[in-house]
């Protein structure tokens, strides 16, 4: 068996199986051995049953007491009760739909049980415990990996396979750090790596695993960006930019600017001067001024004879960009135009031919901007979105529009209302240089935040009817799109998630009958989003309940109130980023965040969001809190996704990771040398999606 042995090799493996395995990305032998464990289950310790930690999953070695008692409840529902005993008490076993359990325990012989340990009116019980005789422990006394699962996927399947694949083919994973840098870090082989944070004898050996994997990958990663980057710097010459002081900017504006956006201004000024492309991201909390920065460089473009672009994702925060931008471009000179999918055929043609002909010298858009029949005269900077980060095909697509006008590599901006703790953010954002507005210009009154109970939903509905009464407008936001009671990812009910569809309704009939209550979620056609969210920016609407596709969103200043039903399922920072919804107007703003969960952690977290509104200082909690899921929710254009690697605690790790990896650039920079070839075949695989990462 090699690494690449199909899984369908493997004993039991048949096509429906291996159909099942795809869908976790598993499809040989190293797919399982990167298919690391979500969690490990600590089986060593063995507990008397009195003794035994309630609430918590256990070990129990104990005696059957009694014959086990199978009962028929109803068609497709049998259960096996038990009585099993130690010498500190009785525990009550129950299995649902696991009938082979009648002939399985036999009366007076001691197996270990493991299972949650529950107690209810003073007797303590297990659910489906996992058992086995004493005398043949395999799945106790041992610390057992939880892998991602897809039904029909067990854990035991998943650690048999895992096991099958170590002994097999585990002597073939090759050593491809180098000695010198395995040595200074003091970092484990890779042999031992890879069977410990499968099948750990230890924690210190799990400990010493997952160092050993979480170095290899932010170092790998490290040298990847670090090449990208290079080659950019070293890439074509950009076009030529006049530099203009940001004074001369500030000058002709009716507003003074932040030192935050000053500095950035600069900055940007620095790239689009010194003869290579631009790539910046500047990112800042809602309201901070990012939208300005992009008028700077457009600015900026504009007097050397270059046209600008700037995509947004969705057409109505493409004409809330026009609406905007267009007047005070008009008081700099810049004739702007207006480009989406919607507009009649006559408009977008007169669009397209000013673009063509040069004398528009910005487009605000959406993927229009992309398309066939839209040309440049000069394009020379691309402004985007933060939902419109850039694919291949697109950057490519862009890239030959300004190249038709004789431009080789446009500038590019991405704007990004998402704070992100700046160490993420050199990783997410890999190749961009990163500048942070971290200050709102003054006089911006302070969202008032609170999170209340269940029991104060009467209040919250009458307080909605007092804003609207004042002529405000509120959003209610929820988790769910549907009314779903099936089981939540986390293992809880989800009965109590409020839908939107429904919930939307029965506000409408029984709770706010005499007012306006429009509905918006992902699964609506765009037309009919863009219909809903334009009625709410125009004041045709006094509520609008929605999923969280209002997160990035448009401006509508008079919405005043947000309240968010279940906050318990967001992360902060996507509550902060519901929160900048509102506070956009001159009136003062709520957010209300609803909740009916009982957890202390849950609550604690979700107070961290009223005592502040600096982003910054949420992102970080969250990362703290929750990890860096919320940010690697969905990957970035061609980034490798990271597989062992915990931003949130392995902040110290990816500083030793970068430093090793820039010491070795310093020495070989192409990573020519013969003893770097494993390297950089291994930096090669992990930006497949960037195939000339080395060019």
């Amino acid at each position: 068996m090699t690494l690449d042995t199909p899984v369908t090799e493997f004993p039991g493996i048949g096509p429906a199986r291996a159909v099942k395995l795809e869908k976790l990305n598993i499809r040989c032998a190293g797919d399982l051995l990167t298919a690391f464990p979500r969690d490990y289950e600590d089986r060593r310790a063995l507990y008397p049953i009195q003794d035994a930690p309630v609430g918590q999953k256990v070990c129990i070695r104990a005696m059957v007491a009694e014959r086990p008692r199978l009962a028929r409840i109803r068609r497709g529902m049998d259960l096996v009760k038990v009585k099993v005993v130690d010498a500190t008490g009785t525990l009550y076993l129950t299995f649902f739909n696991q009938s082979y359990v009648e002939k399985a325990l036999h009366p007076g012989e001691e197996y270990i049980f493991f299972a949650a340990l529950e107690e209810r009116e003073h007797r303590r019980a297990m659910v489906n415990p996992l058992f086995e005789p004493v005398g043949r422990r395999q799945a106790t006394g041992c610390i057992v990996p939880v892998y991602h699962l897809t039904e029909g996927i067990s854990s035991h399947l998943m650690a048999s396979l895992t096991r099958q694949a170590l002994d097999r083919c585990g002597d073939q994973l090759a050593e491809t750090l180098p000695q010198s840098v395995r040595l200074e870090h003091q970092l484990a082989q890779v042999a031992f790596a890879y069977e410990n944070i499968h099948f750990p004898a230890s924690p210190e050996a799990l400990d010493a695993a997952r160092r050993r994997l979480t170095f290899e990958e932010l170092f790998y990663l490290s040298i990847g960006l670090a090449s990208l980057k290079n080659r950019r710097d070293q890439g074509g010459p950009a076009v030529p930019i006049a530099p203009a002081p940001v004074d001369d900017f500030a000058a002709l504006l009716p507003f003074p600017l932040t030192g935050a956006q000053r500095r950035t201004m600069e900055e940007i000024a620095t790239d689009l001067t010194a003869g290579r492309p631009m790539n910046r991201l500047v990112q800042g909390d809602v309201g901070s001024g990012k939208t300005m920065t992009a008028a700077y460089a457009v600015w900026l473009a504009a007097r050397s004879g270059l046209q600008a672009a700037l995509m947004a994702p969705t057409e109505v925060l493409a004409q809330q960009h026009f609406k905007t931008l267009a007047p005070l471009m008009a008081q700099l000179g810049v004739d702007t135009v207006l480009l989406t999918g919607s507009m009649g055929a006559a408009a977008r043609r007169d669009a397209r031919e000013r673009l063509a002909l040069g004398s528009a010298r910005l487009a605000i858009g959406t993927h229009a901007l992309l398309s066939e029949g839209v040309e440049f005269r000069a394009l020379g900077l691309v402004v985007t979105d933060e939902q419109h980060r850039f694919g291949v095909a697109q950057r490519s697509a862009l890239a030959a529009k300004a190249q038709a006008g004789g431009i080789p590599a446009p500038h590019v901006l991405v704007m990004s209302a998402t704070p992100i703790p700046r160490t993420l953010a050199l990783i997410i954002y890999g190749d961009l240089d990163v500048s942070v507005l971290d200050e709102l210009p003054p006089g911006r009154t302070p969202i008032e935040t609170f999170v209340v109970g269940e029991d104060k939903r009467q209040r919250m509905y009458g307080f909605v009817r007092k804003l609207v009464g004042e002529g405000r407008q509120a959003y209610i936001v929820c988790p769910a799109v549907e009314e779903n009671t099936g089981e939540d990812p986390a293992g809880g009910p989800v009965l109590d998630l409020k839908a939107v569809t429904v919930y939307a309704k029965r506000l409408q009939e029984e709770v706010f009958p005499q007012l306006r209550v429009g509905l918006l979620h992902g699964k609506m056609r765009p037309r009919e989003k863009e219909s809903v969210m334009s009625a709410f920016a125009a004041g045709a609407l006094d509520i609008l309940v929605s999923t969280t596709v209002i997160e990035v969103g448009v401006d509508v200043p008079n919405a005043a109130l947000m309240v968010v039903e279940n906050p318990e399922r967001f992360g902060l920072s996507q509550l902060h980023q519901l929160r900048g919804r509102v506070g956009r107007g001159k009136h003062q703003s709520y957010c209300v965040l609803i909740t009916g969960s009982h957890s202390a952690a849950a609550l604690q977290r979700l107070k961290v969001l009223a005592k502040t509104t600096d982003g910054f200082k949420i992102s970080e909690e969250d990362l703290r809190l929750r990890g860096p899921g919320d940010f690697f929710g969905s990957r970035q254009h061609g980034l490798p996704t990271l597989h062992v690697a915990d931003l949130s605690g392995d902040l110290r790790t990816l500083t030793q990771a970068q430093q090793a990896a820039q010491a070795l650039l310093e020495a070989d920079p192409g990573l020519e040398l013969p003893e770097h070839q494993p390297v950089r075949a291994r930096v090669r695989e992990l930006f497949r999606d960037t195939p000339d990462i080395f060019n």
